[in-house]
C-alpha cells in the first residue's frame, strides 16, 4: 500500500511484473487515439514490450488496427500490408503483431542481396559436385521461411507466391557460365518440395549488360520450411570465375 501510494504522489505509474510501466492515464484515451499513439511505436518494440503492458494493448497490438495505420504511413509497407490482409482471410490463426514485427510479405528475404557487405550472410566455396566447368565458384543463402515471419499454416494450406530474381552480367576482362539453382525445403533441410534451375547461360563477351533470371513457385505443395538460394559460375580453364551479380532476391506475397 505505501509502495503504491509513493507512486500515487511521484505521479508515476508502477511497473508490471515485466519491469513495464502500466498505461496509467492513457486509460482514459479513446480507443481510436490509443491506436493512434501505438501505431507511431517500431514494430519491433510494439510486438515485444507493447503487448506485456496490459491485456486491453494486447488485444489492440494482436489486431490489424495499428499496423494498418503504419503501413498508411509509409508507402514502402503496402504491398506486404495487402498480401497479410489476405493471408488473415485465408488463415485465421495469423498473428498480427508477428507480422507487423517481422514483415514476411512483400519484403526481400535474402540477407545482403547486392554483396555491399562482401560475403556476410552467404556461404561461398568451390566445385561441390555441381561443376559447371573446369573452375566452379558458389554462393549459397539458407532461408528459413518460418523464422522471417511465416508461418506452417500458411506455407502449408494457403502456399502463398515465392518469387525469386537475380541479375547477372560478365566481368569487363572475360566471359562466364551463370547458373541459378532454387529448392524449397521441407523441415529437416534436405528433402526437397520444389525446385526451379536456369539452364546454363554462357556469355562468351566481355563486359555485358545484366541480364535477370526469375522465377515464381505457386502450389508447390505442403511442408516447405526453407529455401536455398544457390548461384554457380564457372570459367573454362585456369582463370577464376569472372561474373557480377546483384540484387539477389526473394519475396513472398498473396493475392486475393
Amino acid at each position: 500500500m505505501g509502495q503504491a501510494e509513493s507512486h500515487r504522489r511521484a505521479g508515476t505509474a508502477p511497473q508490471n511484473s515485466h519491469g513495464v510501466r502500466s498505461r496509467g492515464g492513457l486509460a482514459l484515451l479513446p480507443e481510436e487515439l490509443l491506436v493512434l499513439i501505438l501505431s507511431w511505436v517500431p514494430g519491433r518494440i510494439l510486438a515485444t514490450r507493447g503487448r506485456l503492458v496490459c491485456r486491453h494493448w494486447r488485444d489492440l497490438i494482436d489486431s490489424p488496427l495499428p499496423w494498418k495505420l503504419q503501413a498508411e504511413r509509409d508507402p514502402s509497407k503496402l504491398e506486404g500490408l495487402r498480401s497479410a490482409l489476405e493471408a488473415a482471410r485465408r488463415c485465421p490463426r495469423l498473428e498480427w503483431a508477428r507480422v507487423g514485427a517481422l514483415q514476411p510479405f512483400a519484403r526481400n528475404l535474402i540477407k545482403n542481396p547486392r554483396g555491399e557487405d562482401q560475403f556476410l550472410h552467404w556461404q561461398v566455396g568451390h566445385g561441390d559436385g555441381w561443376c559447371l566447368g573446369d573452375n566452379t565458384c558458389w554462393m549459397l543463402q539458407l532461408v528459413d521461411l518460418v523464422k522471417e515471419g511465416l508461418w506452417e499454416d500458411l506455407l502449408d494450406t494457403c502456399q502463398p507466391d515465392i518469387f525469386i530474381s537475380e541479375w547477372w552480367g560478365t566481368h569487363e576482362n572475360c566471359g562466364c557460365t551463370y547458373n541459378l539453382y532454387i529448392t524449397l525445403l521441407a523441415g529437416d533441410k534436405n528433402s526437397v518440395i520444389a525446385r526451379f534451375v536456369t539452364e546454363a547461360d554462357s556469355a562468351e563477351e566481355w563486359d555485358i549488360p545484366f541480364q535477370q533470371a526469375s522465377h515464381v513457385f505457386r502450389e508447390y505443395g505442403p511442408g516447405v520450411r526453407y529455401l536455398r538460394f544457390q548461384h554457380i559460375g564457372s570459367r573454362p580453364g585456369e582463370q577464376r570465375t569472372e561474373a557480377h551479380l546483384t540484387n539477389s532476391t526473394v519475396l513472398v506475397k498473396l493475392s486475393g
